[in-house]
């Protein structure tokens, strides 16, 4: 399925229209869907596509020829480029004829085998690409090697872009298209297990329950996902086991760098350079209470797994994996089953956040935020947090995955935290309330009378 991609359509779509040389990288972590997004936008124009892989510089370059040849001569074999020049130079006069697109995909692999590459394609493009009307896509899934040799001030190919997307996973309301017939609970639970990717969410099927998907494509060790995390580590990362030995300290509650550092036994700056290697791939965050001014700067940052996938698979299936291996899967269903619930709680708050976030990019909040997060310290927690310096107002909310509906004793307690909270006296905090199964009449009757904000999960799914 290909859904929930208009933005970045429209972005390419408009570049396109220019009728000028156009460069635009395309990066974001394995799976998010990359390819398909540009293998759609190219369908109906003229286009070369070109994958590359894990071969020497010599094949590459021989792929690449081949490709740009058969465009121009689909019924003839032609020479083959003996080098990036000579390719990327025929690319540029098939461009100077008529509008082009040139999608090299995953150009990591390209650049592992020819160093020199970026370098290569920053003197084409200075000296005769960017007078032609080519529109050249360099895509990969290395984040951090597309940062360092496309994206960066240092790298070769800086300033040369004409526009960049940084495909994101899907938003929940994604998770819709996939499962129509699931209930708004259900697809709160399937993106606390999935997360956004859409390779992930396409190997579940929707008309099977959630449990069924959970043993066919995850537990069972010949599912599509049983192995994943391993795989994506293995592909992207130097010492994947130290990677493993972080994330499994992560998922289990230690969320400090000293935490991490002794769980672990390695380093502290040793654990900070993965943790940002991490980081990098958007597997890993940092968060700070939202009322830091220099978050980069607070010392009350606490590491968690983003990726909720990731978080599913190091909670459930890394530490039973050998009664996976041996066809044991009933038991850890069970304890999925019997956790779940404490399991989405977390993905929940995230999801409440995001949905305030929205509410104040389209307007829809009394105030304008300029932070929206979480909050903790000592005395209190409070899930959602959305607050103005400028104004001196806050947004506070609590969220509830419960099976009953929310009552005025949550309300309550969430007004007590506010003094906690506020930075002082001319703060003025307004309140939300988010619940899976709604809230009870009485609730209804004082939020209605005091202007609170009620909003069930059913909202967050657009409705």
């Amino acid at each position: 399925m290909f859904v929930n991609r208009e933005r970045e359509l429209e972005m390419l779509a408009a570049r396109w229209m220019s009728d000028q040389a156009e460069f635009i990288p395309v990066y974001g972590r394995r799976r998010v869907g990359k390819t398909t997004l540009l293998q759609v936008f190219c369908a109906d124009k003229p286009h070369v596509f070109w994958v590359a892989d894990l071969a020497s510089e010599a094949e590459l370059l021989r792929g690449f020829s081949r490709a740009l040849w058969e465009f121009a001569h689909p019924d003839e074999r032609g020479p083959l480029f003996e080098t990036w020049e000579q390719a990327l130079r025929y690319a540029g006069e098939l461009a100077a004829q008529a509008r082009l697109a040139v999608v090299i995909d995953e150009f990591p692999y390209a650049v592992a085998a020819t160093p020199a590459l970026p370098s290569i394609l920053q003197r084409m493009w200075d000296i005769h690409l960017q007078r032609t009307r080519l529109f050249l896509v360099l895509s990969g899934s290395q984040i951090g090697m597309m940062e360092r040799e496309v994206l960066f001030y240092r790298a070769p190919l800086y300033g040369r872009r004409t526009g960049q997307i940084e495909l994101h996973p899907l938003r929940l309301r994604g998770v819709r298209d996939f499962f129509p017939h699931y209930t708004s609970q259900e697809q709160v639970e399937v993106y606390a297990i999935l997360g956004g990717i859409p390779a992930y969410l396409a190997s579940f099927d929707p008309h099977r329950s959630v449990s069924e998907n959970i043993v066919a494509q995850i537990l069972e060790p010949m599912g599509p996902l049983y192995d994943e995390p391993l795989f994506l580590l293995r592909e992207e990362l130097r010492e994947p086991r130290l990677y493993l030995a972080v994330l499994r300290a992560i998922a289990g509650g230690r969320t400090r760098l000293n935490e991490i550092a002794q769980a672990t036994g390695l380093p502290p700056t040793s654990v900070s350079a993965y943790l940002s290697s991490l980081r990098g791939l958007r597997l890993v965050e940092r968060r700070v209470p939202v009322t830091e001014r220099r978050p980069e700067k607070s010392k009350r940052g606490l590491y968690h797994i983003r990726d909720p996938f990731f978080r599913f698979w190091f909670r459930f299936v890394s530490p039973r994996c050998s009664d996976l291996e041996r066809g044991l899967w009933e038991g850890v269903l069970h304890t999925v089953e019997e956790q779940l619930g404490d399991y989405v709680a977390p993905v929940f708050e995230e999801l409440c956040r995001e949905y305030v976030a929205a509410l104040s990019a389209a307007g829809a909040l009394s105030f304008a935020p300029e932070a929206v997060g979480g909050w903790w310290d000592r005395r209190a927690e409070v899930d959602v947090v959305a607050l103005s310096w400028t104004e001196r107002q806050m947004l506070l909310g609590e969220t509830k995955w419960w099976s009953r509906p929310v009552g005025v004793n949550v309300l309550r307690e969430l007004q007590g935290k506010t003094q906690a909270i506020l930075p002082g006296p001319e703060w003025t905090a307004q309140y939300v309330l988010f619940s899976r199964a709604g809230f009870t009449e009485a609730l209804q009757r004082q939020a209605k009378d005091a202007g609170i904000l009620l909003v069930e999960a059913v909202d967050l799914l657009g409705g």
